[in-house]
């Protein structure tokens, strides 16, 4: 079965039993595959997480009913999932920019967040530059902050977390033996986000005196076991801000070229690895980038 139809079996599934207790696993099965599988597929593809989508359209149709005016807000806050009715306004307002009393109001503007329908449009065509490889297991060491949503949708977010740490980039930077790499690592998946780390590689003989050396700062840092297996590896084009084209790999690996390859996604973590390289022949020091994508994969 394709990506299309198993995906909008899973779709269709939620949207039937939108106002029951819905279990993660039932819903992957819809797609006949695994639910970690499932959740990374439906994000990348959709551009946002499982539980996004479903808390997204249980408020669109609270905001519907209120807006008739025919329930109470505790009957409906009941009815889509929510064991408060403090707990249901904080979401309605959040996602509305009202309060469920005021969503009765005439002329009340709310917000719509229509059904997913997946359609077959023709795709592929395009040339997309792929390697896959053999990993060993290695150590990373980095600082994280935990988004929620997909990542192709979180490009501010990881920017000003970049921005607001520069000091613990800088320390890692000057402690690692690749100074021109920096690796961004997408781990700890789950319905509603992931883990995002900027880590580095450091030299053994640093991590051993790593705490001692430095002190409460080392606090700020994680150690990373990232295991041993098969990446499909994408790059990006050289340019100065190549980061955001990472997620036109993303999409693309998994909708033209993981149907027909054989593969599917592991359970392990997804790797940008941002090189930095100087141009020859200028007078300037001018440097730019470019990234590989690592998407974890495993044979069928």
């Amino acid at each position: 079965m394709d990506w299309i139809t198993g995906i909008q079996n899973a779709i269709n599934y939620i949207e039937n039993n939108i106002t029951e207790e819905l279990d993660y696993e039932v819903i992957a099965k819809e797609s006949f595959s695994s639910p970690f599988h499932f959740q990374r597929v439906f994000s990348i593809l959709c551009g946002y997480t499982l539980g996004e989508y479903i808390r997204n359209r249980r408020l669109s149709l609270a905001g519907t009913e209120l807006a008739r005016g025919n329930e109470k807000v505790i009957d409906i806050a009941y009815k889509y999932g929510y064991e408060t009715p403090e707990s249901f306004a904080k979401a309605f307002q959040k996602f509305h920019g009202i309060t469920p009393s005021q969503a009765r109001s005439s002329g009340a503007n709310l917000k719509s967040f229509s059904r997913l329908s997946i359609k077959i449009s023709l795709e592929g065509g395009s040339i997309m530059n792929y390697r896959i490889e053999e990993k060993p297991a290695m150590m990373l060491t980095g600082y994280k902050r935990r988004f929620t949503g997909e990542p192709n949708d979180k490009k501010d977010q990881d920017h000003y977390f970049a921005c607001e740490n520069r000091v613990l980039q800088y320390i890692l930077e000057g402690m690692s033996r690749e100074h021109e790499n920096t690796y961004q690592v997408l781990t700890n998946f789950d319905s509603e986000g992931y883990d995002f780390y900027f880590a580095y590689q450091l030299p053994g003989w640093i991590l051993e005196d790593f705490d001692e050396d430095l002190g409460e700062m080392a606090k700020n840092f994680e150690h990373l076991q990232i295991p041993a297996g098969q990446y499909l590896v994408c790059e990006t084009e050289r340019c100065e801000y190549p980061t955001n084209l990472q997620d036109e790999l993303r999409r693309k690996a998994v909708s033209e070229w993981l149907p027909a390859s054989g593969y599917e996604l592991r359970e392990a973590p997804e790797i940008g690895l941002i090189h930095w390289y100087w141009e020859e022949g200028n007078e300037e020091v001018n440097h730019s980038r470019y990234c590989e994508l690592w998407l974890p994969i495993e044979k069928k």
